[in-house]
């Protein structure tokens, strides 16, 4: 269901997805029906990540294509959603279709996830 090596879990809720990290552990949350993720649309993606400091988040392809962040990194008090780490919440539109490498660099940690659109 993933590319390039992302594991893409479903189950009774929302699609998740397990970055690979340094320093960090890294989870996202696709509030869509079921990857892959639909071009031109508005996504909403939740965020746990461990580490120390702010988060900042981009979105590219491989020819260096980036997605729009139409809002966020907003850090979330709280949810019923249990992965370690602080939890923000995040906008975007991917403009075509592609594997898309989704970075997240802290102060103390940094990922990445790939997610598939079409």
């Amino acid at each position: 269901m993933g590319c390039n090596g992302t594991p893409v879990f479903l189950g009774n809720g929302f699609p998740e997805v397990r970055g690979t990290a340094r320093d960090a552990e890294l989870w996202g949350l696709l509030f869509v029906g079921r990857p892959p993720l639909e071009r031109g649309d508005e996504v909403k993606i939740v965020w746990r990540m461990t580490g120390e400091g702010p988060l900042r988040i981009r979105a590219t392809l491989p020819d260096g294509t980036a997605a729009k962040l139409v809002w966020g990194p907003e850090e979330h008090g709280g949810s019923t959603w249990r992965r370690p780490g602080q939890e923000w919440g995040t906008g975007f539109v991917f403009p075509k279709g592609g594997c898309w490498k989704v970075e997240l660099v802290r102060t103390r940690g940094s990922g990445h996830v790939w997610l598939p659109v079409q």
